[in-house]
């Protein structure tokens, strides 16, 4: 179907069957815009082929697609973005837009957005015809929104990735009890369904928090494989360090991300039991990039090697598998332990596969500490109950075709169909 031009009306391109690479094109009076344009977790490479078909994507451009609005900072859902930046507006968050600025240079594909349209939390943007009203959500990523979008008289809500169980459940709980109003159609992510049972919750981030005290109340050297832009995992090991006595040590891409939240209530230098420490692998990328500005902001809290080795009983290092080198040569692993805190999918091929193998060898065991960034069906049945739209559409998931079994008012639409709003 053709998008009608009285019309507010909205296709999937990537969602109605997977989790990743998230994309939504909506259409009404000539004028369009995209939700999202995230890479697919499958994709090994980000390339032009994987670009929806979309008019104004490709090489010709097309005046009516007017921005491209990216709910939050995962890769998912803003990962194809980079091939057309510049040639479309894009809107996000003022931290997300930070975030992404400051993990750039550490990445091989990094994204650093200009000039983006600052979404914010409950005030509308203007973008042609359309309305967006963004929402703050409680999800892993941080400076994450939900957006209610209206044009041509009629109302879609889009949750984006969302939870309600992180450290900003209150904001969960707050949009529950005053959700979006007379909502003609509700896109709803559904990570969960398939992956737990319809009545099992996911732990509490202050429940892994108190797990990360139980596991660092034993002696010995500790590396934790979470995500630098996981705030709330962050948070979480810094406070548990504190709890335990521990030192928390962060490298130079993590305390940059921490810094662009410009958040106070986020670990930074001078905070007690945080330290600093450059691997080597990073000290020759900021070698090779002329990165030796941030350098001095970090030397007040900045360790060597020799420094962790003296304190392997209370230190508590962010890792990853580029680090191995350092902690073999300060010979750190004897009576160590390794914690994964991120989703046990990624220890199944790949580099995480390589991890578990490389820990096997030097005899480290691996504990699994991690909840999801995204919300279990109790909570998603919560949410659509509160929104109560006309229609519900299941996007950002395996199974929707269990959607009816939980939620009222359910539609499928397959990726690439139009439909009207």
């Amino acid at each position: 179907m053709i998008p009608s031009p009285d019309a507010f009306q909205a296709r999937i391109h990537r969602g109605a069957d997977q989790i990743g690479g998230t994309c939504v094109e909506l259409a009404y009076n000539g004028a369009r815009i995209l939700l999202d344009l995230g890479k697919p977790l499958d994709a090994e490479e980000t390339s032009p082929d994987l670009l929806p078909k979309i008019d104004g994507l490709g090489a010709t451009p097309d005046e009516g697609l007017l921005a491209i609005v990216i709910s939050h900072g995962h890769i998912d859902h803003w990962g194809l973005a980079p091939l057309v930046s510049g040639r479309i507006p894009v809107a996000m968050g003022a931290a997300t837009q930070r975030i992404l600025k400051a993990a750039a240079p550490f990445l091989p594909q990094g994204y650093a957005p200009e000039d983006t349209i600052d979404l914010a939390d409950r005030r509308v943007v203007q973008i042609g015809p359309f309305s967006i009203t963004p929402h703050l959500v409680d999800h892993s990523a941080y400076d994450a929104y939900a957006l209610t979008i209206e044009a041509g008289g009629k109302r879609l809500f889009y949750s984006g990735d969302i939870r309600g169980h992180g450290r900003k459940a209150k904001l969960f709980e707050a949009m529950v009890r005053h959700p979006p109003k007379e909502i003609d159609t509700m896109l709803m992510e559904g990570s969960s369904l398939g992956r737990l049972a319809p009545e099992a919750r996911f732990p509490t981030e202050a429940e892994i928090e108190q797990r990360f005290v139980e596991a660092f109340s034993a002696p010995g050297f500790i590396a934790v494989s979470a995500s630098a832009q996981n705030i709330d995992r962050i948070v979480g090991l810094y406070r548990a360090c504190k709890k335990t006595g521990r030192t928390l040590v962060l490298d130079a891409y993590a305390m940059e991300i921490l810094r662009a939240t410009e958040n106070e209530h986020v670990p930074r230098v001078g905070w007690p039991n945080l330290a600093v420490y450059i691997p080597q692998y990073q000290r020759r990328h900021i070698a090779r990039n002329g990165m030796f500005d941030l350098l001095p902001i970090y030397k007040p809290a900045r360790i060597y090697r020799e420094a962790i080795a003296d304190m392997r009983d209370k230190a508590v290092m962010l890792f990853r598998p580029a680090m191995l080198p350092d902690i073999d040569e300060a010979q750190l692993w004897h009576g160590a332990k390794a914690i994964w805190s991120q989703w046990e999918g990624y220890l199944k091929e790949g580099a995480g596969a390589k991890l578990v193998s490389d820990l096997q060898a030097r005899g480290v065991p691996l504990e699994r500490i991690h909840t999801s960034g995204h919300a279990d069906i109790p909570d998603l049945k919560r949410l659509s109950g509160a929104v109560c739209p006309k229609r519900l559409i299941p996007i950002h998931t395996f199974n929707g075709d269990q959607f009816a079994e939980f939620f009222a008012n359910v539609v499928r639409h397959n990726d690439g169909e139009w439909w009207e709003v």
